[in-house]
């Protein structure tokens, strides 16, 4: 879906793109080579890292580019380059394959879609305030796998990069896509939700309809029983 295309101004090309490379790639990479040296094995604190990595990409990218199926593309290659080096570092075969899947290509929607939302209503600073999200949903990623229980669950359960999050630990380490099937909802609703405010802009009720869903899936999120994430507290240091 190109919602729309978004011509950056020339001075502002390379700042995007180091903000896309640096909370997408560069801090992602960061992060799973540290892990690989404390935590074993690594997929039980890799969730966090994959999700920054696709959030990061598909939400900026789509915001600058103004297209969501690029944002998408993106988000699930740079998300596979990682797999490819936790694989590389220690982690053990994917356990479950279909579920990793998945659960990355919904997160890639959700997060894509929201980077469309912003091209959409902010033009070509868009990036800005997907940058701005980006760097508050990894913060509390950060503080949520660092320092369990020092934010409330009805904080965390708002935050879809927390979604995705479980979904995505819950398939590294957990039971499949079953147990994860209430963030993995919750995901695909804002996604759609999103892309619908953002197709039907400038009128008021696709937002109303956008916020009402948010809250709505993530009163579910709350309420369910989905999976706490494997956090580097719970691994084995060594």
């Amino acid at each position: 879906m190109k919602l729309l295309t978004v011509t950056q101004p020339l001075a502002w090309r390379f700042p995007t793109a180091c903000a896309v490379v640096l909370s997408g790639v560069a801090v992602p990479i960061l992060a799973m080579l540290v892990l690989s040296q404390s935590v074993s094995p690594v997929a039980l604190a890799s969730g966090p890292i994959f999700t920054l990595g696709l959030m990061g990409v598909g939400i900026i990218a789509a915001a600058a580019i103004g297209n969501f199926w690029i944002g998408v593309l993106l988000a699930l290659l740079n998300a596979a380059c990682l797999i490819v080096l936790a694989l590389s570092l220690g982690m053990p075969p994917l356990p479950h394959l279909f579920s990793i899947g998945l659960a990355m290509i919904i997160a890639s929607f959700s997060f894509a879609a929201r980077g469309a939302l912003f091209a959409r209503t902010l033009s070509h600073r868009g990036w800005l305030m997907a940058l701005f999200v980006v760097a508050g949903e990894a913060s509390v990623l950060l503080i949520a796998s660092v320092w369990p229980g020092v934010l409330p669950n009805w904080f965390l359960a708002l935050l879809p990069a927390q979604w995705a999050s479980i979904a995505i630990q819950t398939a590294l380490t957990g039971t499949g896509t079953v147990a994860a099937m209430s963030v993995l909802l919750a995901l695909a609703g804002t996604a759609a939700t999103t892309l619908l405010a953002a197709r039907l802009w400038l009128r008021r009720w696709p937002y109303l309809l956008m916020f009402t869903a948010w809250l709505g899936l993530s009163a579910l999120v709350y309420y369910s029983s989905a999976p706490t994430p494997a956090r580097p507290s719970d691994a084995v240091f060594e």
